[in-house]
């Protein structure tokens, strides 16, 4: 019986490891090796990790969490959670693992639009936050693809940093082609625009199953209800990332917030051990 499980090996779980693991909390991170910027080459917006690799942020993560003797870390892909009268149950494949408490952080699933060519671009020509990606296509064309409602909110973020703004429906394009650099956006009246990037909007989902097994509350925008200090709606139950928001802020995706929530679910989940 572990201490704490914290099923995800992002930013979030990483760093929920970490801070439980310097309170010296005997914790086991399962990480499924799956992650929502896997296809992306840098990461930006993270002092002193701005263009970095995400897969080598990881690994230096890991390192960190490595130093502590009371973390440990697998992994495997977790199939189900489930409350017990100790704690939590964690399934994978043949094998069960418990903890008394829970910090999930497995992120969320993107639905791109059904466009090709749009699959193989995103995350490098082709995103969807531009905080992360905006001033990589700085003074040149962006294409904006989807509602009218969503491409505005881009246009007055984006306003001053890019050079011109195209805003298409996604019944106008027929496919996207990559280009060195930059897209080449193919349109249903067959004109084409060259431009050095698009963003987009995507539909969300929780990338796990967790949080319907254990009947935690949801919000309108998909992810897991939280208070300010990472609690959900089961006690013992935490969540961090991207996964979870407070109801009174809006979700704000980034490796950076990301971190910070796992910070404050690590330890809240400390806090709540010590008083138990």
């Amino acid at each position: 019986m572990h201490d704490t499980l914290v099923i995800g090996g992002g930013p979030a779980g990483l760093q929920a490891a970490l801070t439980l693991g310097r309170m010296h909390r005997d914790v086991l991170l399962l990480d499924s090796g799956e992650y929502r910027n896997a296809t992306v080459e840098h990461l930006q917006n993270f002092i002193t990790h701005d263009g970095r690799d995400p897969a080598e942020l990881r690994a230096l993560a890991r390192k960190d969490v490595a130093a502590y003797a009371t973390v440990s870390l697998r992994e495997g892909r977790v199939d189900t959670v489930r409350q017990t009268e100790e704690g939590f149950e964690a399934v994978l494949g043949a094998e069960d693992v418990s903890a008394r408490t829970l910090v999930l952080a497995t992120g969320v699933r993107d639905t791109l639009p059904d466009v090709p060519g749009v699959q193989e671009a995103w995350g490098r020509e082709i995103a969807h936050c531009p905080f992360c990606h905006g001033h990589e296509f700085a003074g040149q064309r962006v294409v904006l693809l989807g509602e009218s409602q969503q491409s505005e909110h881009l246009s007055g973020l984006l306003a001053g940093i890019v050079g011109e703004l195209v805003t298409m429906a996604q019944e106008d394009v027929v496919r996207v082609e990559r280009t060195s650099p930059g897209l080449r956006v193919h349109r249903a009246d067959e004109t084409v625009i060259e431009a050095g990037g698009m963003f987009v909007a995507t539909q969300v989902a929780q990338a796990a199953p967790f949080a319907e097994q254990l009947g935690l509350d949801l919000l309108p925008s998909g992810a897991v209800e939280i208070d300010a200090t990472g609690h959900t709606s089961l006690p013992g139950v935490f969540a961090a990332g991207d996964m979870a928001h407070a109801a009174a802020s809006p979700p704000m995706a980034s490796i950076m917030t990301a971190a910070a929530a796992g910070m404050v679910a690590g330890a809240m989940c400390h806090m709540e051990l010590a008083t138990r």
